[in-house]
């Protein structure tokens, strides 16, 4: 696996969040909560609308930040240990966090979500090239949907291409 350059992971995380937010745009609650379907099919079996979909990306964004604190500080975040890796585990952590996020309205979910996307892309972009290769590995390996390119999140559930990917 070819580990992406800083520049390339954070313009990743840029595009994504801007291929989410585009969606989102102009939507009123009503609409955000509403069923949306995306190439015939719902979003998954975890998101039934544009809301669902923004929470489940803030909740994988927000442990992802954690993974990079932890990782900081020279301690393994729980994420990392074998027995949240599994499929069943990692589907009932994504039922639970989309349904939390449903007791919030969407635009707390977006400004919540907006600042933990800043502190993404400000703790990225202080890593300097002598520890990239590290820290970029790991970053890579948390924000890699399984089966699909690196650093892309939003854009997968809402089935837009992704240009540059591996």
């Amino acid at each position: 696996m070819t580990i992406l350059s800083s520049g390339e992971a954070i313009g990743r995380l840029r595009a994504d969040r801007a291929i989410l937010l585009a969606r989102v745009a102009g939507l009123t609650e009503e609409q955000l909560g509403s069923e949306c379907l995306v190439d015939s099919r719902p979003l998954g079996d975890f998101c039934r609308s544009l809301h669902d979909l923004v929470a489940h990306v803030l909740m994988w964004d927000e442990i992802n930040l954690a993974v990079l604190a932890e990782a900081a500080a020279g301690r393994e975040h729980w994420s990392l240990d074998a027995r949240w890796e599994d499929p069943a585990v990692g589907r009932s952590l994504n039922i639970g966090g989309v349904e939390a996020g449903r007791h919030l309205s969407p635009w707390l979910l977006l400004h919540r979500s907006g600042a933990v996307h800043d502190a993404i892309l400000e703790e990225l972009g202080r890593v300097g090239e002598e520890s990239w290769d590290e820290v970029g590995a790991l970053a890579q390996r948390v924000w890699t949907v399984p089966g699909h390119p690196a650093f892309w999140h939003a854009a997968i559930h809402l089935g837009q291409a992704v240009r540059g990917s591996l």
